[in-house]
């Protein structure tokens, strides 16, 4: 590793400090030195010119299958693929077999992160023991064990009762959110696509969106008593958006995600059963789209986040029914939110880079996201005009399930930057 690396004439965002022109970044003993017009002499240096400098890219909602499930993913497949999409951290869902409910797991998780050495990997323990529901997980031994926060992710907690008393367990531990994935199983039954006309005329079960919004408004009712930290992943309609819209406006710490499918995809896509299309939350409508891309404008949504779900070959070409829900996208996830957002115009690079960065870094509470002097030197430089076509066949990941293969989209990562260490390049370096 270079000692010191010199990343000349590129354009640096970074909105933590209202940057956004062209000058230099100069990266020593792996953090940031210097932001400017540099003369210093360098052990390497990137030629930047045509190229965005960002702050490394953060997904909250990753899944990397491990332990468990490792012919779908493993820690070292997906931090593969987190660095090759540009992010320099990312944080694992627990929902994996066994479900990470307990402070050995978390560690084993951390571990293996490190061994791997691409990305930061970061992990978020269970709200209930395995995932039932019931009984509290044991999340001030997982905080203290480095968790950065607690979902029961693909399953929301039903119980009121229960979902109270983990938002005022939490609340003990300093930094800590409480994610949930939203959906009340009394209103989604046994539905595999959106609840509408598109289900109905394929004779498919639906999940009706008021499932997402019940909880969410539930949820936010248990903030306002508790005060606790809370997430929504994976915003899918314009319902819920409006809930979370209010909940801000009375000042609630409630923030949330939307992930690239949701901005993308309608569930007009599922009408030739491609179980590519299928996951959970499920596809909604353009009227849903446009008004995730609204909120994401007026600077609702507070992260963007790719809810990579990996699966095998074998299970997406089951029936529509029986095939698991999720979507692979982490490789090429920032060409789709180039495509879903920068292109049309929703919003610039620095906003981007802020939802994409320095939100994110907040939500988990970890001193990232910017490009600040005396950082750490984590860092993506991305060719925004580079156009290339989707090609499952090169990911690095191990599953390949993702539906936009053969698509053509802007936005190639040169480098990947994680603590001053060049952990990806599109040279191969």
């Amino acid at each position: 590793m270079a000692k010191n690396l010199l990343i000349k004439n590129g354009r640096v965002i970074d909105p933590v400090n209202s940057i956004d022109k062209k000058c230099d970044v100069l990266i020593v003993d792996g953090k940031i030195a210097e932001v400017g017009k540099i003369e210093s002499k360098a052990d390497m240096v990137i030629d930047a010119v045509g190229k965005l400098v960002l702050p490394g890219l953060i997904d909250i909602h990753v899944h990397f299958r491990e332990p468990g499930d490792e012919e779908e993913e493993t820690i070292a497949s997906g931090s593969a693929a987190a660095v090759a999409g540009g992010f320099t951290s990312v944080v694992c869902m627990p929902n994996t077999d066994p479900p990470i409910d307990d402070a050995t797991s978390v560690e084993y998780i951390h571990r293996m992160g490190r061994q791997t050495r691409k990305t930061h990997v970061y992990v978020m323990g269970t709200i209930t023991k395995g995932r039932t529901g019931e009984q509290l997980s044991e999340m001030g031994f997982m905080a203290q064990a480095g968790a950065v926060g607690f979902t029961d992710d693909g399953s929301g907690v039903q119980n009121v009762a229960t979902m109270q008393r983990a938002m005022k367990y939490a609340s003990m531990f300093k930094n800590i959110v409480l994610s949930q994935h939203c959906q009340d199983n009394s209103l989604a039954g046994s539905g595999v696509m959106n609840a509408g006309f598109n289900s109905t005329t394929l004779g498919l079960p639906g999940i009706d969106p008021l499932a997402e919004e019940m909880m969410i408004w539930r949820d936010i009712q248990l903030v306002r008593k508790t005060n606790m930290r809370y997430h929504v992943q994976h915003v899918s309609t314009a319902k819920s958006i409006e809930l979370i819209r209010h909940a801000k406006k009375d000042c609630l710490p409630v923030t949330c995600e939307v992930a690239p499918h949701h901005l993308l995809l309608t569930d007009d896509h599922c009408r030739d059963y491609d179980t590519n299309y299928k996951v959970n939350p499920p596809l909604r409508t353009a009227k849903d789209i446009e008004a995730l891309k609204q909120a994401i404008r007026e600077g609702v949504v507070d992260a963007l986040a790719s809810d990579h779900a990996p699966h095998l070959k074998s299970e997406k070409e089951l029936e529509f029914l029986a095939a698991p829900f999720g979507i692979a996208s982490l490789e090429c996830a920032l060409s789709l939110y180039i495509k879903a957002l920068i292109e049309p115009k929703i919003i610039d690079w620095p906003q981007l880079a802020s939802i994409m960065s320095e939100k994110p870094a907040k939500i988990i509470s970890v001193d990232k996201g910017t490009l600040g002097k005396g950082k750490q030197a984590d860092v993506t430089i991305i060719d925004p005009d580079f156009e290339y076509t989707v090609d499952v066949e090169r990911f690095h990941s191990k599953s390949k399930n993702c539906p936009y293969n053969g698509w053509k989209l802007k936005g190639k990562v040169e480098y990947t930057i994680v603590g001053g260490e060049i952990r990806y390049s599109a040279q191969g370096i």
